[in-house]
């Protein structure tokens, strides 16, 4: 097996256990190493570091997919890793909808496989793991014996590894347009050309932890795409739900989740873009019971940090004026790039500029099928919050 050894000075993140090396921190690489090979790393002292692919042509050169030298990273590897991940899920209780695989913290990296019933949605986000693609395809049909799988690689980070963007069917054909049961309620999904795999499943526990708050509640909820937390607080209880997102698809799948659900008649969606409406609803003086934010990732970069820091500032405090005294903020930030720290401090410096005070409810991150590996930094992305609002 070719060999990669690291610099003398290297972040003390790889020892720790991450498992990405950057092209900067390596010294030597053996001759005629093929991009998606499978190399051995070793410290510049000669100790071993682990297993994993290289590509050259990516800034992250390579991506560990262990640390135990003894291991023969095959075929066998991989569908016992797929194994191993269906087991943590069906102990966790997580087997109808989600995410089978969550790359690096199912030590798969840049692997993704999301559950929607028996269908399975795959992304293969690297050159190395995505040369493994058949093999996926053989495990989930071993383990799971799906109904149908559809490669959703349609994702422009892939061009970073010089690999084509493409989407479509891993298994004979079937529609893409499916519907899924969460928590009592059912929704339609596309997962041929609904946003990411075709639906949200990092919010599954946080859609339940609102139950309470909104019965009887008059509920805003802003950036509400397909509807998902608005159709369960009309579930709950809520007295009325109003749901508003800019993309008018997306206001017209909300709409047709409500029908299906039969709570039309609670729930409304509006196609409008929530900073303005935000804004202008403050300035005429509405108030609501309950708002949600379930905003999109501001930012993709740590070059544009600050544009995401003053976005969720902004939605935040609107979104606190717009609450009656005594109700609640129901908020979500959905990039690893603003820590969990970060976003408490936002949070602190919106509730200032409101002159509101604030009483946490609920905080925590994303469900639990896809999980967070402490020594990596990019498991940790969802932070979901619930205030008071006095």
């Amino acid at each position: 097996m070719k060999k990669v050894v690291l610099k003398k000075k290297i972040s003390q993140r790889i020892g720790r256990g991450h498992p990405w090396i950057f092209a900067n921190e390596v010294e030597t690489i053996d001759n005629e190493i093929k991009a998606g090979e499978i190399v051995e790393v070793f410290f510049y002292d000669g100790k071993f570091v682990g297993k994993g692919y290289i590509n050259t042509r990516s800034q992250i050169v390579i991506r560990l997919l262990t640390r135990n030298r003894k291991d023969e990273i095959n075929e066998q590897f991989f569908i016992d890793r797929i194994g191993q991940c269906w087991e943590y899920r069906k102990k966790i209780g997580y087997t109808e909808n989600c995410r089978l695989v969550f790359g690096e913290a199912d030590q798969l990296p840049q692997l993704v496989i999301d559950k929607f019933n028996d269908y399975f949605v795959i992304q293969t986000l690297a050159l190395g793991i995505d040369l493994w693609k058949s093999t996926f395809i053989k495990a989930l049909q071993e383990i799971v014996q799906p109904r149908g799988i559809y490669e959703r690689n349609d994702v422009p980070v892939r061009e970073l590894e010089g690999l084509p963007l493409q989407k479509g069917f891993l298994s004979v054909p079937f529609d893409p347009k499916i519907i899924i049961t969460e928590n009592g309620l059912k929704f339609y999904i596309d997962i041929e050309n609904g946003q990411k795999t075709g639906y949200f499943l990092d919010q599954q526990a946080n859609r339940r932890a609102i139950e309470h708050i909104v019965k009887g509640a008059e509920v805003l909820g802003a950036f509400a795409y397909t509807g998902t937390f608005e159709i369960h607080a009309a579930s709950y209880g809520a007295k009325s739900v109003l749901g508003i997102d800019i993309s008018e698809n997306a206001t017209r799948q909300a709409t047709e989740n409500a029908k299906l659900n039969h709570l039309e008649n609670i729930v409304r969606f509006e196609s409008a873009n929530a900073f303005d409406k935000l804004k202008q609803w403050t300035k005429e003086g509405r108030l609501y019971d309950v708002v949600m934010l379930d905003p999109p990732a501001f930012t993709k970069s740590r070059e544009t940090i600050q544009k995401a820091i003053t976005g969720y500032k902004e939605i935040n405090l609107r979104g606190m004026k717009l609450v009656r005294p005594g109700g609640f903020l129901v908020t979500s930030s959905c990039t690893n790039l603003v820590s969990p720290e970060l976003f408490l401090q936002i949070i602190q410096m919106a509730a200032m500029d409101a002159r509101r005070k604030i009483r946490q409810v609920v905080f925590q991150t994303q469900s639990p099928d896809h999980p967070v590996i402490w020594e990596i930094e990019s498991t940790h992305y969802l932070k979901f919050l619930i205030l008071q609002i006095l």
